[in-house]
């Protein structure tokens, strides 16, 4: 299940502006993870969009890089971290994994952080029965 399909990315404006308005986020540098549960049937337990700020990385081949190296992350560590805790759930994760860092990292640091963001994702969801909308 190492694939990242297109069902499995958040490109629904409607869906992206609720999870902003309406979504809970946190901070693990150098991501700013946003996420809100959706009562809507889907073939995968969670949805996601990555952003790089145009306005820190001038260079598309910048942002570009920052965004395969995280989709790639990801895509390996999904299932073990978060797919087994949202099966039981019968919701929709929207999640949103902005990159805020300030200089361009190589993959081991993304992966290890990506890795911690996920951790406290899951601890979260389980600590507190999220609301839905």
């Amino acid at each position: 299940m190492n694939t990242f399909t297109k069902e499995e990315r958040l490109c629904s404006k409607k869906s992206l502006d609720l999870l902003f308005s309406n979504g809970s986020s946190f901070l693990l540098y150098p991501f700013r993870v946003s996420y809100l549960f959706h009562d809507t049937p889907a073939k995968y337990p969670a949805q996601i969009v990555i952003n790089v700020a145009k306005k820190r990385y001038k260079r598309a081949v910048d942002r570009n890089l920052i965004k395969r190296r995280t989709r790639e992350v990801y895509r390996l560590q999904k299932c073990n971290l978060l797919y087994d805790n949202l099966l039981n759930k019968d919701k929709l994760l929207l999640l949103s994994l902005q990159f805020v860092g300030k200089k361009i990292y190589p993959y081991s640091f993304i992966e290890k952080k990506m890795i911690a963001a996920l951790h406290k994702l899951t601890s979260t969801i389980n600590a507190n029965d999220i609301e839905t909308i």
